[in-house]
């Protein structure tokens, strides 16, 4: 399968949606091939050769990736490559991808248009404006009510991180059922854990109780409101929140594993449509930042005011705004989210002052490490200030001294980290999904490509190999051998 898969890959011919950038200008050509011919990782050993994107595509078994490239607050560019589906159609700019979490920032849009509307407030306690369903009381709260705010920044406390879907032929939990973790639903009741407002805890089931709370403000079902309040006035008319997705809306990629297997049954269902049901497509994405970054500008608003966008790009704790990552310098702040769904995974990157931005969407879980480095490459064409690969030097180490570190570490009580040898190459992993080659910077350092990290292992007085540090991200975190 995963011959068949990188065969398929390398025959992909790019494409383009008809009549929105099929003929393209010198430069911007100029731009697009730099971009595909150099697909940088997030680290890169000096002196590296470059790796082609159908390359790098073959490389981590995606069969389809589509792009959309925002410059000068328009959409400069929207491709695809490779595959819908191994030996099926081509993926075009018009072919649709589930989005993952990327759903949560689209659908945080209708919400803060509902309190615009004074439909919802963002202060409020929850259990005020849901109807039918009520957030249960807990001692974690600590006397403290949630509010929507919080629950859009990932602050409200509450449980559930994510939402595996249903695949095809399973019955399919209601909202209901979800939010109290009543079978068919295949995740935990959406419960209070910790006190509101005090902790950052990602929480899709955060976003199940928002979707909740805009379907008793309106009456209406969730994909409907999402259409009438964000897709339609943005002009997203490739998405929709509707689960299971209508075909008539057209072609659609198919999902697949990490080993080049597709997902069985194809794409999961989601009832937790806020925060995993999007479907999507690069460009209609491309025009959701746009639209942000018109509305900050007092340019667009068609969904939300200047005040209200202002407000959803204030980063708190964090550095989470309302639905949306927020990073860069103060003054070049960019807003981000990335989306993982069974056999999907996408990323969106957008400047709030300068009008650049780009959206990756692919069909294959692994796809965000291939989405990251596009972005990178992106990021590196168009003269971004962040995103930048790092370069590490790397040098040749005796296997022999390299094995000497294989073995499990414990960081965190549920967090370890486990290195192997195979033949002369090292490997790390923290779990059975994620395994990466990593490389020697020294006899006792080590780093992967795939993120920006290095690995220093810790010997005591006598020579034995006692642990490691782990630096990323400007911290450190020591890990025990077990």
């Amino acid at each position: 399968m995963r011959r068949l898969l990188a065969a398929a890959v390398l025959m992909g011919a790019w494409n383009t949606r008809a009549g929105l950038a099929q003929s393209v200008s010198p430069e911007v050509q100029r731009h697009i091939d730099k971009i595909t011919s150099c697909v940088r990782e997030a680290v890169m050993a000096e002196g590296e050769p470059c790796v082609g994107l159908k390359e790098r595509m073959a490389q981590y078994h995606v069969p389809g990736v589509s792009i959309a490239v925002v410059h000068d607050g328009k959409i400069e560019w929207a491709r695809g490559v490779g595959v819908a589906s191994v030996g099926g159609p081509a993926v075009t700019a018009d072919t649709m991808f589930q989005a993952g979490s990327i759903s949560k920032p689209v659908a945080a849009m209708a919400a803060l248009k509902l309190v615009e509307q004074k439909k919802l407030s963002l202060d409020a306690d929850v259990n005020t404006e849901l109807k039918e369903w009520k957030l249960p009381s807990s001692e974690a709260a600590k006397g403290k009510t949630v509010t929507l705010q919080e629950l859009l920044m990932h602050t409200g406390g509450t449980t559930v991180h994510g939402f595996p879907g249903y695949a095809q032929g399973e019955a399919v939990a209601t909202l209901v059922q979800v939010l109290n973790g009543e079978k068919p639903a295949n995740t935990a009741a959406i419960r209070i854990e910790t006190e509101p407002g005090t902790k950052w805890n990602y929480s899709g089931g955060g976003y199940t109780i928002m979707q909740t709370m805009v379907v008793d403000a309106t009456g209406e079902t969730f994909p409907k409101v999402m259409h009438d309040l964000v897709l339609a006035p943005i002009g997203m008319t490739h998405s929709t929140y509707e689960q299971p997705r209508p075909e008539a809306m057209g072609p659609a990629a198919v999902p697949y594993n990490a080993d080049g297997t597709p997902v069985k049954g194809g794409a999961h269902t989601y009832p937790e449509m806020a925060a995993a049901g999007l479907w999507t497509t690069a460009t209609d994405l491309a025009k959701y930042i746009i639209e942000n970054q018109r509305s900050l500008q007092s340019n667009a608003n068609h969904v939300l005011s200047e005040a209200m966008t202002k407000e959803m790009m204030m980063p708190g704790m964090g550095r989470w705004g309302l639905g949306l990552q927020i990073g860069g310098k103060p003054g070049d702040q960019y807003f981000q989210h990335g989306g993982v769904n069974a056999g999907f995974e996408a990323l969106f990157v957008g400047y709030e002052g300068h009008g650049d931005g780009a959206v990756v969407m692919t069909n294959a879980q692994g796809g965000s490490r291939l989405a990251d480095a596009l972005m990178k490459s992106i990021a590196a064409e168009y003269g971004w200030p962040d995103f930048k690969p790092v370069v590490r030097s790397e040098v040749k180490v005796d296997p022999k001294v390299l094995a000497q570190y294989v073995g499990t570490y414990e960081l965190l009580p549920r967090f370890s980290l486990t290195f192997t040898m195979d033949g002369d190459m090292m490997y790390a992993q923290s779990n059975p999904n994620d395994k990466m080659r990593v490389y020697a910077e020294s006899e006792t350092k080590v780093f992967p490509k795939a993120m920006n990290a290095e690995i220093e292992f810790v010997k005591d007085d006598k020579g034995q190999v006692t642990g490691l540090v782990l630096h990323q991200g400007g911290r450190d975190l020591k890990g025990l051998k077990k």
